[in-house]
């Protein structure tokens, strides 16, 4: 059973918490907390985490099926799952389907919630201290962050994540709005996606109401919250 393995602890954000295992292998224990505003706001949510890794592991799976490669090995049907270690890149990856969030304030000429003509893919540089700011795709190739091959993949594969996820959502009667990706670099020097896909890293829709972190950052409360996680896994079919 994966949480009876020992690992060390060697990071802790505001959602989880990672242990290595050993060379190979990692665990990411999800937080049963939810945080705001670069952790301004804070509450303990009693149920987040394991809702929030079953999302993980949920759409992991459905996108290794579409031969998306993942860092994702085993879950232990809670708050715990085994992970590849990985060289982690630096960088956000977001795909935008519709006008939302951050977007709109460099952007204000767009209506709140327009459909893009195109998913547009956008780059963040990880870093709390300066609060993830947007770069350039020749900001990453000059800062030596990834090469121009390994940029394109992780586009194409963003794009690829993007047509599953919102076709699949699309045949639940939810609205993809946008999400965060990360990916990593293997020993082999593959480009892996990495870290999570959850209600905590995209912006889901049903009939207008948000089923994602975005409504504890409106106001409503962890415990609301929970709730939406939970209605979230029931539509899409997730144990």
């Amino acid at each position: 059973m994966i949480g009876s393995w020992v690992g060390n602890l060697i990071y802790e954000g505001k959602a989880k918490r990672v242990y290595r295992v050993n060379d190979e292998l990692l665990i990411m224990e999800f937080k049963d907390e939810v945080t705001a505003f670069d952790g301004a706001r804070r509450e303990n949510a009693p149920g987040k985490g394991r809702l929030a890794a079953a999302q993980t592991v949920f759409f992991m799976r459905l996108l290794s099926k579409y031969g998306i490669r993942n860092h994702l090995v085993d879950w232990d049907g809670d708050r715990k799952v085994l992970v590849r270690s990985l060289k982690m890149i630096p960088i956000e990856v977001i795909v935008r389907n519709y006008a939302y969030g951050s977007f709109l304030k460099r952007m204000p000429l767009i209506k709140p919630m327009t459909k893009f003509s195109r998913p547009l893919v956008e780059f963040h540089l990880k870093s709390d201290e300066l609060h993830d700011p947007l770069i350039t795709s020749d900001d990453i190739i000059e800062a030596g962050l990834v090469n121009n091959d390994q940029l394109s993949e992780m586009v194409d594969t963003a794009l690829k994540v993007n047509t599953i996820l919102s076709n699949f959502m699309m045949s639940k009667g939810l609205t993809l709005v946008d999400f965060k990706l990360e990916f990593g670099i293997d020993k082999l020097g593959n480009v892996v996606l990495a870290d999570e896909l959850s209600g905590d890293t995209m912006r889901v829709l049903i009939n207008n109401k948000h089923l994602d972190k975005e409504l504890f950052r409106k106001g409503a409360s962890a415990l609301e919250l929970v709730k939406a996680y939970e209605e979230m896994n029931r539509l899409l079919g997730i144990p």
